[in-house]
C-alpha cells in the first residue's frame, strides 16, 4: 500500500510492516520516497534523488537507529542554519556586511 503524496501518513501501517518484515518495509519505503520524488517538479528531482542518496548514506553509517535519526537531525539543523543565514543576508542585507574595524593611526617620524 502507497500513500500518496497528499495523504496523511498511516504511521500503524508502516509500524506493523517494519513489525512483520523489515525487507518488504524498506522495499515499501524506497518505493513511496521514489513515488514522492517522481511526483516533484523535474527540475527538482535530481537534487531531491541526491538528498535521499545522502540520508540512505548517512543511515547505513549509524550504528543503531538512534545514532541515524541524531545525525539526520543534525544534518536537518545544519541545512536550516545555511538558509536562515541567507535568508537574513536577503532581508537585511546591512547585517551581512562585516563592521569596520577600528585601529589607531599611528605617526611615524623620520629616523
Amino acid at each position: 500500500m502507497q500513500t500518496p503524496a497528499h495523504e496523511p501518513l498511516d504511521f500503524e501501517y508502516w509500524q506493523r510492516l517494519a513489525e512483520l518484515s523489515p525487507q518488504a518495509f524498506e522495499q515499501a519505503r524506497s518505493e513511496a520516497i521514489e513515488a514522492l520524488i517522481e511526483a516533484c517538479p523535474p527540475t527538482t528531482q535530481e537534487r531531491l534523488r541526491r538528498l535521499q542518496w545522502r540520508i540512505d548514506r548517512t543511515r547505513e553509517r549509524a550504528d543503531n537507529p538512534v545514532a541515524a535519526c541524531i545525525a539526520l537531525s543534525r544534518m536537518m539543523w545544519d541545512n536550516y542554519d545555511r538558509l536562515n543565514q541567507a535568508l537574513q543576508r536577503l532581508t537585511r542585507p546591512e547585517a551581512a556586511q562585516p563592521a569596520p574595524a577600528g585601529a589607531t593611526v599611528l605617526a611615524f617620524r623620520p629616523a
